[in-house]
């Protein structure tokens, strides 16, 4: 048994990334100091902290993704990169004086529900216990390394590191890499990566569409401008907002053509059509995340560059060992799989009332209403949860946030003790939403996308506009949630 003296508190926030940030600077606004910001990392920034890899950029355009609240004028680029945006977060961070609330190398294990005091009890590796009434967890998709199940991997004698946890240390300057994975990190990276290495093997499992990108970066006049002009910015973040609407639904033949014509132009920058035919994905575009990239196609018209499609089988001492028995030698070895985007806050260990494990309440997919609440876990709140993913994340979490305050709020003005989300409305709104996703042609082709789990049920995407999303979560739902009043 943990004996650990609990630090109490009003609100535990679990991460540091944007939303976790947001969600601080909103309590502040409403008058709550009573906060603790949990975060495992030794700095802010959440997957922009740990994400350091080559090219690392967003793919969402600058303008768009910051804060409504903390615009920024002087992006350097249409698209910023990592570095940039870290910096951006980090500004945050000092200009709305969070630091005192943040607590680095806190990695949460556990979580669970404390019925006879309706508190959640908090519990970090390293033993230290955190209690408060309320948490809201910015774990989000972005948290837990994906690794592929591949024989041998811990065989290998060369540097061996997972896209998501570059090793900066390493030189790879001459070097036989070889890169498992050809999604939206390797994109951006492998450009990058190419020019020094010896020979750079890359092995696709399935192709990918990947758009050109107007990522030219802006001219001293324009950014005179946006810092001159105080609507240049908000005239620009509308635009952004209005395409970025329109897009993600997947339903306009228009939108859908011209995307497809962009990406086969982009794919003809490659010299040998034996690649481009490799290169080719034979899905829609939308099955898969969309990826854009002026630089990635003309990697492949390197001499050194080489592209393999036949599956892997494993790992050797020496090199990846593909199914025809070919073995490709190599000296680095970096893994390019994502994250498991499906597990959300069930990455930790978290029970609800009863002693309810929330892997179990999600054992046919992650789910929540409005992506940010399960029923039978009081005051527990999510951002960038299940099916909350697409458009710009920054304004999604804004939404979210706006969301979550109201409910910290009546907890308060109505003195309760918790509010838990009744079962029912739990399983009306996720019964729609699938209803909702099926609708989406695209996402219904065989692509093997990350949006699915074994059951079938698409937990990540959002179906519907930013804007619908918005609406949903200001409609009173007050009726929604079983209200428990604290005693006096």
């Amino acid at each position: 048994m943990n004996t650990a003296q609990p630090q109490t508190s009003r609100v535990i926030i679990i991460g540091a990334g944007p939303g976790g940030l947001c969600t601080a600077i909103k309590l502040r606004e409403a008058g709550i100091e009573d906060f603790v910001i949990l975060e495992q990392a030794a700095g802010v920034g959440g997957t922009w902290w740990h994400n350091r890899y080559p090219g690392a950029e967003c793919d969402v355009k600058s303008h768009l993704y910051s804060f409504s609240f903390e615009l920024k004028t002087d992006w350097s680029r249409p698209f910023a990169g990592q570095a940039e945006i870290l910096a951006y977060l980090q500004h945050v961070t000092h200009t709305y004086g969070l630091h005192p609330y943040l607590r680095f190398g806190h990695t949460v294990r556990a979580a669970h529900w404390r019925e006879a005091d309706s508190q959640w009890q908090v519990e970090t590796t390293d033993g230290q216990l955190f209690r408060a009434p309320v948490v809201v967890s910015g774990m989000g998709m972005f948290n837990e390394l994906q690794w592929p199940d591949l024989p041998g991997l811990h065989d290998f004698k060369g540097t061996l590191f997972h896209s998501a946890r570059w090793n900066e240390a390493h030189d790879l300057s001459g070097q036989r890499v070889a890169v498992i994975g050809s999604a939206a990190s390797a994109v951006q990276f492998v450009p990058d990566i190419a020019p020094k290495t010896a020979k750079l093997t890359i092995f696709q499992r399935t192709a990918n569409w990947v758009a050109p990108k107007e990522d030219a970066p802006y001219t001293p006049a324009q950014l005179a401008h946006f810092r001159a002009d105080p609507n240049a910015i908000h005239e620009s973040r509308a635009q952004i907002y209005q395409e970025l609407n329109e897009f993600i639904l997947f339903n306009d033949p228009k939108i859908q053509a011209d995307c497809t014509a962009a990406a086969l132009a982009n794919i003809d920058l490659v010299n040998d059509p034996a690649l481009r035919a490799k290169l080719t994905p034979t899905h829609p575009f939308g099955c898969k995340r969309p990826l854009f990239s002026n630089r990635y196609y003309p990697v492949f018209n390197l001499p050194h560059v080489a592209l393999v499609t036949t599956p892997i089988s494993g790992l050797s001492a020496t090199g990846v060992v593909t199914a025809d028995g070919v073995e490709h030698p190599a000296d680095t070895v970096i893994i390019a799989t994502g994250f498991q985007v499906t597990r959300y806050l069930s990455a930790s260990e978290v029970t609800g009332r009863a002693g309810r494990r929330l892997e179990d309440a999600w054992s046919d997919g992650a789910q929540a209403y409005l992506g940010m609440v399960t029923s039978g876990f009081p005051n527990l709140f999510m951002l960038y949860g299940p099916n909350t993913n697409n458009g710009s994340i920054i304004s999604m979490l804004e939404i979210q946030v706006d969301y979550i305050l109201r409910q910290i709020k009546r907890l308060a003005r109505e003195r309760l003790a918790f509010l838990d989300l009744r079962p029912e409305v739990h399983s009306h709104y996720n019964d729609a939403l699938q209803e909702e996703i099926r609708a989406i042609a695209v996402w219904q082709a065989a692509c093997g996308n990350y949006y699915s789990v074994a059951s079938g049920r698409m937990v990540t995407q959002w179906p519907n506009t930013i804007d619908e999303f918005c609406a949903r979560t200001q409609r009173f739902d007050a009726q929604a949630f079983e209200a428990q009043r604290a005693p006096v």
